[in-house]
């Protein structure tokens, strides 16, 4: 599997207002709506808002890319010289990481859960 560049979540420190302002721009209401994290799907682009970004030292917008294999993607990456930003951690069923390029540059990893093919 070729990686695609299929999610960007951003760190919001009011939740309400973002989903209302995401709501808007995309035409949609969210098809996840938690306290922990609200996601809106368009045709080709998933839209995260995460109330915990910022504390999780996110400074902006993040862009993950969709990988077969996580553990093999962030172990090549980190050869290739990648730093460790965010460990391999499940969310709800979806596992994520991330790493930064030699320029702090945060690239975000996703391994979507078996069902989703």
């Amino acid at each position: 599997m070729t990686p695609i560049l299929k999610t960007v979540i951003h760190p919001v420190s009011d939740l309400a207002q973002a989903k209302a302002l995401y709501a808007t721009l995309l035409g949609s209401e969210p098809i996840l709506d938690e306290a922990y994290y609200v996601q809106f799907n368009t045709a080709t682009q998933e839209v995260g808002l995460d109330p915990h970004g910022h504390s999780k030292g996110m400074t902006g917008p993040v862009n993950y890319w969709h990988v077969a294999d996580l553990a093999d993607t962030v172990a090549r990456l980190l050869t290739a010289g990648a730093t460790a930003q965010q460990p391999v951690t499940d969310v709800g069923g979806r596992l994520i990481a991330s790493v930064t390029d030699a320029d702090g540059n945060v690239i975000g990893l996703l391994q979507a859960a078996q069902q989703e093919g």
